[in-house]
């Protein structure tokens, strides 16, 4: 199964980590293999590296299963760090876009009348191959009539399982039309495409890209799409991150390379800042980009930049992590102008913990959040989500849009900007309630 390389931000490489005891009483001792000594492992990787290290307890339970002993030392603060087992498949983080491949959101129209909406669909994905489409209603899941009320209840079921059984219909003048059954299996979805466009409208051209993740290695197909807007002559860009949960910062750092003018390789990008052992690490665009071993050089990247003045960025509770840093951290550079929803909030990044002995005697690996993440002005803390000036809800007009479209409600309202020069701070978001997200509950707590 491949887990979500969203939720994973590869900064540095995992180190190995001693078992070392820092505590004043001096460190128990335990078996070697037992569940103590896993323990102990796990709370010492996260005395050196966990950004909250000062709130850990000083006389945790060791005796405790080590996923509840992982929980036991997490901060009250902290939503995001998990821990598995790379033995037990179980372990894992759970989600029905990771295991199913769509995502769905349950919202109240105008009147009262509720429907489940597909608002993603990955390509290639379970839920691809078996029909589903983005804009469809799904009424029922496995014979049951899904409601706002069992919404949360049916989505924990679902991941659960590895087949689910889905009545789906169209919207039509405003009610379902030509329902049918779908079957979606538990599977595999494969790396997701950069879906582009351009848009030309009174002598303006205007790029479109959808980037639904951050994977290392994707510089070279972000060099090649900017390089065909470059060639076509775009004049403004909107940047689609409304699902994107984050991943590799170089990466990120690739994409914002590319679009504004008046930084170099030495410009300041991003600023860590961990606990007393990590201190504050700052990174220029350049040496952001080159900690992806695969990645082309910022000065190559530059070659192909847009040199713009303003970016739009599309955003909802989706978006996350890396996401997020592109927006906060294009600000001391370009104007950026937000358009959507609130993002996730998780103004934090980390690195993967993990035994590098050889051979391995611990099987499980940390994911903690190691640092929070500040632009090159230093500003961030933004835990709550990254607020637009133009908040427009995605679900205001049914059925959805494809991404892409010109006339999706997001990518119109940027337009709308872009060539009527409508004024910021403008909100669509009154007409319809969402009521329940399949990827907030959990997500929020694993976009990583």
């Amino acid at each position: 199964m491949r887990q979500t390389v969203v939720f994973q931000w590869l900064i540095i490489a995992a180190f190995l980590f001693s078992c070392t005891n820092t505590a004043d009483d001096g460190p128990p001792v335990f078996p070697e293999g037992s569940t103590e000594a896993v323990n102990l492992w796990v709370q010492d990787s996260m005395r050196r590296y966990y950004y909250w290290a000062d709130q850990m307890p000083s006389k945790p339970d060791y005796h405790l299963p080590a996923k509840d002993f992982f929980k036991s030392l997490l901060s009250p603060q902290d939503r995001f760090s998990f821990m598995v087992n790379t033995q037990d498949p179980s372990s894992y983080p759970r989600s029905i876009r990771n295991m199913y491949g769509f995502d769905y959101t349950v919202i109240q129209l105008v009147g009262g009348q509720v429907v489940t909406v597909i608002k993603l669909v990955l390509k290639n994905s379970p839920a691809f191959n078996a029909g589903l489409e983005r804009g469809m209603i799904i009424t029922k899941v496995n014979g049951k009539l899904i409601t706002a009320d069992n919404a949360e209840a049916i989505t924990s079921s679902m991941k659960e399982q590895t087949v689910i059984d889905l009545k789906v219909g169209s919207w039509k003048n405003n009610a379902v039309a030509d329902e049918k059954d779908i079957t979606v299996y538990y599977g595999y979805s494969s790396e997701q495409p950069l879906l582009a466009g351009i848009f030309d409208k009174n002598g303006k051209k205007t790029a479109y890209l959808y980037v639904y993740d951050f994977p290392d290695g994707m510089t070279s197909a972000l060099y090649q799409k900017f390089a065909e807007f470059k060639a076509a002559g775009v004049q403004e860009l909107i940047l689609d991150l409304r699902y994107n949960y984050g991943g590799s910062v170089s990466s990120a750092a690739a994409l914002c390379s590319l679009i504004p003018s008046g930084i170099s390789g030495n410009s300041p990008f991003i600023i860590f800042k961990g606990n007393k052992n990590g201190g504050e690490v700052r990174r220029t665009f350049a040496q952001q980009v080159a900690y992806d071993p695969k990645a082309l050089d910022f000065n190559t990247l530059r070659t192909n930049a847009l040199g713009l003045g303003k970016v739009y960025i599309l955003t909802s509770n989706s978006t996350a992590s890396a996401a997020e840093i592109v927006v906060n951290n294009l600000k001391p550079y370009i104007q950026v102008i937000q358009v959507g929803d609130v993002t996730l909030g998780k103004d934090m990044a980390g690195f993967i913990v993990e035994d590098k002995r050889k051979p391995k005697k611990i099987p499980w690996q940390i994911h903690p959040v190691i640092y929070k993440v500040f632009n090159a002005n230093g500003s961030g803390e933004y835990s709550n989500g990254i607020t637009p000036q133009t908040k427009v809800n995605e679900f205001i007009e049914l059925p959805l849009r494809p991404l892409g479209d010109p006339d999706e409600t997001l990518i119109s309202s940027a337009l709308t900007d872009v060539y009527v020069k409508s004024v910021n701070g403008h909100s669509s978001s009154h007409q319809v309630k969402i009521l329940y997200q399949s990827d907030m509950p959990g997500a929020e707590r694993k976009a990583w």
